[in-house]
């Protein structure tokens, strides 16, 4: 059966039927024990009293009885009745079971009669005193299984429609919903499922997935500007490629094969910056697990610092302190960061890594002109590039800082800039998982130095295509492999 509400229905009667017949049959035997015990402790009390009379040889004729015991017989031992009270003359005896010498007193049921029989004496000829009396009609008719029944399918019907009304009502907002959600498309996103008072679970359940729509509308919103503006950034490239060659057709004479062949891998490789930012960007957004393992990320900083090229970095590593994530993700981030600050920087650019509140914190900090407070997030949203970037580095993919937040994200980690007195301050913020002072045997004033960039050789022999894929100048000119953080 597919309806819950019918399901329940039945369910809940079935139970209520089993229970309610163990309670009907339970008052029944109740009931009629107690009726028959009424009725047998009464025939014993006028038997009783009659039994004695007959041992003294007192006992009138007739036999005076009264209701509800009216039935009395005097029963000699070859089964005539030799006295009997009005009501019991002419009748046959009452019963023909004589109760042994043993046992004189015994309870008996003739048809609808209740009977006490007690033997006078244990004598062979003892005669024996039958008192009877009228089984209620209420028993021998059945009349109180009738009405217990009557009862429990009363009690059943009013059950089993409360039962339905109930779920019926309660499944209704949950009727509401699968409405709702039966007109939300792909195309339209906006509407919401509505909410039932209260603080029940179907109420959490319609919050969350009104939070749930929310956050796809958001997803769906965020996938198709994405992908308008990545069609727009890949067309330009395409579209000067294009040119490039056409004229290198058009006019074989006018044009420069080596110039052409030279811009044309200038476009390729901007092209394949994008293209392998936004693969980064697809496997950090559907959380593809990396390798995880213990780093020194102050170790880290201090390495990457002097892979760059253009202005030296001066780092102060403030504590030893370890995180645990990707290392070539947070190399990622690291070269993002710095190459930046390089290429925005006037005379200088400062790295600290110290431990703040559980989390190790890396402050990247340029002396150049700055981000405006209303374009601090702004320059972490996917292909955006602020004037000056663009000015100091036109060959960008405006994706570094986006992938680096992303990757900050990823380690459950936080990327923002904050006020800084001069230029910008990228700060990240990653949690801790071992934190040690530095001693004096570590550091040369807290390992506070400048570190200049490696020179060409030590760049060649260091080269490693998943760490160095992010590396540039400073001056932000020359072919990259990966596009850098542009502000």
């Amino acid at each position: 059966m597919r309806s819950i509400q019918a399901r329940y229905t039945i369910i809940t009667t079935m139970l209520l039927l089993v229970i309610l017949a163990l309670v009907g049959t339970s008052i029944d035997m109740a009931i009629r024990y107690r009726i028959q015990d009424d009725g047998f402790g009464n025939a014993e009390r006028v038997a009783s009293q009659w039994s004695a009379l007959v041992r003294i040889g007192d006992i009138p004729d007739p036999i005076p009885a009264t209701a509800p015991v009216d039935l009395v017989q005097l029963v000699n031992s070859r089964g005539v009745v030799i006295n009997s009270s009005r009501q019991a003359m002419g009748m046959a005896p009452i019963s023909t079971t004589r109760p042994p010498a043993d046992d004189r007193f015994q309870q008996l049921t003739e048809g609808s009669v209740m009977v006490m029989a007690i033997r006078v004496s244990p004598a062979a000829d003892s005669p024996v005193v039958y008192a009877g009396l009228e089984e209620p009609a209420i028993l021998h008719e059945h009349h109180l299984e009738y009405f217990i029944a009557a009862g429990v399918l009363i009690l059943l019907a009013l059950a089993a429609w409360m039962t339905w009304c109930v779920v019926g009502r309660t499944l209704r907002p949950v009727a509401a919903i699968r409405a709702r959600m039966s007109e939300i498309t792909v195309s339209d996103l906006s509407l919401r499922v509505p909410i039932p008072p209260g603080e029940d679970e179907i109420a959490l359940l319609a919050r969350t997935a009104n939070q749930t729509l929310t956050r796809l509308e958001e997803a769906v919103e965020q996938q198709r500007r994405f992908a308008s503006t990545a069609s727009h950034e890949l067309r330009t490239p395409i579209a000067g490629l294009r040119v490039q060659l056409e004229e290198a057709l058009l006019y074989p004479d006018d044009i420069d094969p080596r110039d052409t062949i030279r811009g044309a891998l200038t476009a390729s490789g901007r092209l394949e910056a994008i293209v392998n930012d936004l693969l980064q960007l697809a496997r950090l957004r559907a959380a593809d697990p990396a390798p995880q393992e213990l780093i020194d990320l102050g170790a880290l900083v201090t390495e990457e610092a002097a892979q760059g090229t253009g202005m030296p970095v001066r780092v102060q590593v403030n504590a030893r302190v370890q995180v645990r994530g990707s290392r070539i993700q947070l190399i990622r981030v690291v070269n993002n960061l710095l190459s930046n600050a390089r290429r925005h920087a006037d005379s200088r650019v400062e790295v600290s890594v110290g431990f703040e509140d559980g989390n190790a914190v890396v402050a990247v900090v340029d002396d150049g002109a700055g981000i405006a407070p209303a374009d601090r997030e702004r320059v972490f949203e996917r292909f955006t590039r602020l004037d000056d970037g663009r000015l100091r580095d036109s060959g960008g993919s405006g994706l570094g800082l986006a992938i680096s937040r992303d990757i900050a994200h990823a380690h459950q980690g936080t990327l923002l800039i904050e006020d800084s007195p001069r230029g910008a301050r990228f700060v990240l913020r990653l949690p801790a998982e071992d934190t040690q002072p530095l001693g004096a045997a570590d550091s040369d004033v807290q390992r506070t130095g400048t570190v200049k960039a490696a020179s060409p050789s030590r760049r060649a022999a260091g080269k490693d295509s998943a760490v160095k894929e992010t590396a540039v100048d400073g001056r932000g000119s020359g072919p990259r492999a990966q596009p850098r953080a542009q502000r």
